[in-house]
């Protein structure tokens, strides 16, 4: 009894508690954050994070006729980019458990002239989708948001055609340590005082900021995947490590 109930915990920041609580928490955390996520993203990151998307959705290789699906797509970003890559025979597929994101995303979508995106409320860790659907499976900054990580990994992998792709983009491990030093003192300090100050959320941005410390680092995520199923797998640190795009294949 005792060994189930502790697969059945997972991280909160650097609480630990059940998986099925973290779900219901990290929905009241974007619910908080969801009208002011993209002005957020902005400050925190300086806007960089918009570069990190495009070198990910560059790095999935997409093909006119790929049919993409998008996990935890929040506020649309990474479909946006990936839109003008897809014609009438692939398929963009935007999803998010959240529902008060993904109609965020979907609405600014819709009001930026793209008509080429379906937008699904979904758990990433049961995925509703037909085995071999996708060519290519992405996720951005919300794997660390998810309770069991490996589940979702293996779901998306049932999902994924044979040769398929899986491409997550995640904040990592900082591999310098005067910058690691320097982006710790960022994160627990500067990062919950704009949440308070811009979101009104405090709280909300300190759990963001815990939950990237409580993330596997680069080989660990690689181990994860290779556990999960995946081949070929690999990983490219950005910003010094500060994030790191992983990706694997489904066997064939």
């Amino acid at each position: 009894m005792n060994r189930k109930t502790s697969k059945e915990k997972t991280s909160f920041g650097f609480r630990n508690i059940d998986e099925k609580k973290k779900t219901k928490k990290v929905k009241e955390v974007f619910d908080a954050v969801s009208s002011n996520y993209d002005l957020m993203n902005d400050l925190l990151s300086f806007g960089v994070h918009r570069l990190w998307k495009r070198v990910a959705v560059n790095k999935c290789n997409l093909r006119p006729h790929h049919k993409i699906l998008d996990l935890a797509g929040g506020t649309g970003d990474m479909v946006k980019l990936m839109s003008p890559k897809i014609d009438e025979k692939g398929m963009l597929v935007l999803s998010d458990i959240n529902q008060k994101m993904l109609h965020f995303g979907r609405d600014k979508l819709i009001d930026e002239g793209l008509t080429n995106v379906l937008s699904i409320q979904l758990d990433a860790q049961n995925l509703p989708f037909k085995e071999n659907s996708f060519d290519v499976i992405s996720i951005a900054f919300g794997l660390r948001n998810i309770a069991n990580k490996k589940k979702s990994l293996r779901s998306a992998l049932y999902c994924l055609k044979p040769g398929g792709l899986i491409s997550i983009l995640e904040f990592s491990r900082p591999t310098n340590e005067n910058i690691r030093e320097i982006y710790d003192l960022y994160s627990y300090e500067i990062i919950p005082k704009l949440g308070e100050i811009v979101a009104k959320s405090d709280e909300s941005y300190r759990y963001l900021a815990e939950s990237i410390r409580m993330h596997p680092n680069q080989e660990e995520l690689m181990d994860l995947m290779k556990e999960s199923g995946y081949t070929y797998c690999d990983y490219e640190n950005l910003s010094n490590g500060i994030v790191a795009i992983h990706q694997g294949i489904k066997p064939k």
